[in-house]
This record gives C-alpha cells, sequence and structure tokens, in this order.
C-alpha cells in the first residue's frame, strides 16, 4: 500500500524520507506532469507527483489529470492527499487557513474527465467526492500541525488560468461556496473511477477579488503565502501518515467501481481491457 501526495513543487518530498528515488511512468493517455518521487517516512512509502511539474510549466487546463492518476495506481497508489492553493470566498477564512473541504462544484469545460469512454461506460457515484476516512484523518493532522482548520466547505474549480471577475467571485459567494481554485477537477472524479480514497487540503493564499479591503489577486500574493504553506503542507502529510497506516484496511473508495460499470465485458475489446488492467483488471480479467 502506497499514499500519494499531489500538490506544487513545495510538496515534492519532506524531511525524513529514505530510500528516495524518481521514477518516470507511462500511461494510455500520455505522460505525467513530471517524474514520481518515491520514498519512505516510517517505513510507509510515500508517492509525490508535482501537479503543474517542476518549475510549474503547465497551466491548469493543460495539466494531464488522467494520466497523473492513473500513474499513481499503477504505482500502488490506494490514498491521494492533494495539496492545492484556492482562494477564500469567506471573511472567516483567512490567507494561510487550510480547509478540509468536502464538495466541489465543477465548473471546467475544456478537460477530460473520465477514463471510460471508447466503448467502455461507467458511471460512478460521486454524492460524497473526498473520501470521508480520509477527510477526517486530514482534519485531524491539519489540526495536530499548528493550523487554523476549517471542517468541511465547498470547492468550486473554475477552468482559468485568469483569476475570477468580481461578478464570478460573488456569484460563488451567492451559492456558499468556501474557497475556488483551478485543480481539483477533474482530479477528484478520476481518483473516485481510479478506486482511490481521494480528500483535499484547501490552503488559502487570498480572497480572490470580492473582498473590498483587499487588493484583487495578484501571482506575487499567491507565491508569498505559498512558500509559507509548503512547510505547513509537509507537516500536516507528516501527521496523516500514521493514521492512514492505523487505519489497516483497504482504502474505503477500493471497490467504487463494483456496480458501476455498464457495459458488458464482452462488447469491451481486448486492447482496451490491456490498456485499461489497473482500473478494471478485477472486473474484467485479461
Amino acid at each position: 500500500m502506497r499514499i500519494g501526495v499531489i500538490g506544487g513543487s513545495g510538496v515534492y518530498g519532506m524531511d525524513g524520507l529514505e530510500d528516495v528515488r524518481e521514477m518516470r511512468v507511462s500511461t494510455p493517455y500520455g505522460d505525467p506532469s513530471d517524474a514520481f518521487l518515491l520514498g519512505k517516512l516510517d517505513g510507509q512509502e510515500l508517492v509525490f507527483l508535482p501537479r503543474h511539474g517542476r518549475g510549474h510549466r503547465f497551466n491548469p487546463t493543460e495539466v494531464n489529470y488522467r494520466a497523473n492518476i492513473f500513474a499513481m495506481k499503477t504505482l500502488g497508489v490506494e490514498w491521494v492527499i492533494s495539496v492545492s492553493a484556492v482562494g477564500s470566498l469567506k471573511e472567516e477564512i483567512v490567507p494561510g487557513h487550510i480547509v478540509v473541504v468536502d464538495q466541489f462544484i465543477d465548473r471546467t469545460v475544456a478537460r477530460k474527465s473520465t477514463f471510460f469512454e471508447n466503448g467502455l461506460v461507467a458511471h460512478v457515484a460521486f454524492g460524497d467526492p473526498v473520501c470521508p476516512t480520509l477527510r477526517g484523518i486530514l482534519l485531524e493532522a491539519s489540526r495536530e500541525a499548528g493550523a487554523t482548520t476549517h471542517d468541511g466547505g465547498t470547492y468550486v474549480c473554475m477552468e482559468g488560468p485568469a483569476f475570477s471577475s468580481k461578478a464570478e467571485s460573488n456569484l460563488h459567494r451567492s451559492w456558499g461556496a468556501s474557497v475556488i481554485g483551478m485543480t481539483n477537477m477533474p482530479e477528484a472524479k478520476l481518483a473516485r473511477e481510479a478506486e482511490l480514497s481521494y480528500a483535499t487540503l484547501a490552503m488559502a493564499t487570498d480572497y480572490d477579488c470580492w473582498h473590498p479591503a483587499h487588493d484583487h489577486v495578484t501571482v506575487d500574493q499567491v507565491v508569498a503565502v505559498l512558500i509559507q504553506n509548503a512547510s505547513l503542507a509537509r507537516r500536516v502529510v507528516a501527521a496523516a501518515v500514521p493514521r492512514i497506516v492505523a487505519y489497516g484496511k483497504p482504502a474505503p473508495q477500493s471497490n467504487a467501481l463494483a456496480t458501476a460499470i455498464l457495459t458488458h465485458a464482452s462488447a469491451v475489446t481486448m486492447e482496451t481491457k490491456r490498456a485499461l488492467a489497473p482500473l478494471i483488471g478485477k472486473y474484467m480479467p485479461v
């Protein structure tokens, strides 16, 4: 069992890792964002991936989410911690705070959001889009790490790469959303299709553009808070790992496809079965 961490370059590894090595993974969907960093923390194997590539080379739409998640699956990852910079849509969520979100609103329009296409159809349940077990673990770990932490909230995922207009920001606030970001969709959907238990540490960097007492969000502002948050994120991950290990059972989403695949196995080509074996092999053996 391995634990995956997807985030910015600031969480590409952490103090105390042993047996560290890099690995590149090929997938049917192309190349992931970068090489994976593998290492052990107190004997537990962790797998890190910088979502935008080292040096932040890919904008949110350009990130190859399918390759990233598929590669995590092939590497034996069962749990995925997403570390994500977000804008705050609520006064009480101050830049520097963490929100352990429990819902998403997907406003992306230009991204591939499923593994199941071209003759293979599946509809996963997504009413609770993050794993409740992992979310609870991250909540405890975040508080242990000393972060001001908000329990639950809705993450609006916009397409980007431009930041919101004031009208958009106020619309999202009117929906009761807590934070806005550009990266967790379709990442969370794909993680569910891959039967990975996924949850998000949403790390507030700014007040989007709605707050009358704060300047509009800028890259410099985001980066300054990101640097502060990187160390905090690593501490949260370190506190979460022993809790995940102590769970001691298969990851809660490990059977998410059990009742989701509609296409009969006889109608699926052998080529598709082989290509998607890491996802569907236990349901459609080659």
